[in-house]
């Protein structure tokens, strides 16, 4: 679902005219912005398959991954994308679930590697470079969002979600510095395969 939310936000939009500036939410009727709102409620939807992430740690006692910073962004996302959807399922609102998307399809396949087993551990090697991707995709969302405050112009029609989406982009930000700085700064959260050179685990 993932992977099909990216190629129809490509399709939909971002990559067959949408202006990476001002783009203002198409209310027609007209085939693409009826295919943008439909792929804005599929990436709605995804937003719930991804708080089964939590669910599923809660149950098998992870405790170590349910972080505030997992459990705020998967609880926070699904309530605010309904207002999206509901209001304003296109224009420049939605460039940062275009990104969220192909960052999750890198994520989603580091997840998929490490839940392989032991065997597989070899190939987990970029974790670290999975985080600073996130954590780009964060910046460029603080700064495709903050042009607008910067435009006379543009007659976007919900400038709320605007200054939602950019304060998810400066506290995510902010979050993810501070996971950062834990995980590899001061190393408390590297895999054993990192801190000893020897593949113990396959918690991450």
């Amino acid at each position: 679902m993932i992977i099909g939310s990216k190629m129809l936000f490509v399709m939909s939009g971002w990559g067959t005219g949408y202006s990476f500036r001002c783009e203002i939410v198409d209310y027609s009727r007209s085939p693409s912005a009826l295919r943008m709102a439909r792929t804005c409620w599929l990436y709605y939807f995804s937003k719930f398959i991804e708080l089964l992430d939590t669910i599923f740690f809660v149950l098998r006692k992870k405790n170590s991954q349910v972080t505030f910073l997992h459990v705020f962004h998967h609880t926070i996302m699904p309530w605010t994308w309904w207002f999206g959807v509901k209001f304003a399922a296109g224009g420049l609102g939605t460039f940062h679930a275009l990104l969220n998307t192909a960052v999750h399809v890198v994520m989603y396949s580091y997840y998929g590697l490490s839940a392989m087993g032991p065997a597989f551990q070899k190939y987990l090697w970029w974790k670290k470079y999975l985080t600073l991707l996130q954590l780009a995709q964060f910046i460029i969302v603080t700064i495709h969002i903050g042009q607008f405050f910067f435009m006379e112009d543009c007659k976007y029609q919900f400038p709320v979600f605007l200054y939602i989406i950019m304060s998810y982009g400066c506290i995510f930000l902010l979050l993810f510095l501070h996971f950062w700085y834990r995980a590899y700064t001061k190393g408390q959260r590297l895999p054993k395969t990192v801190k000893n050179g020897i593949c113990k685990n396959k918690d991450h």
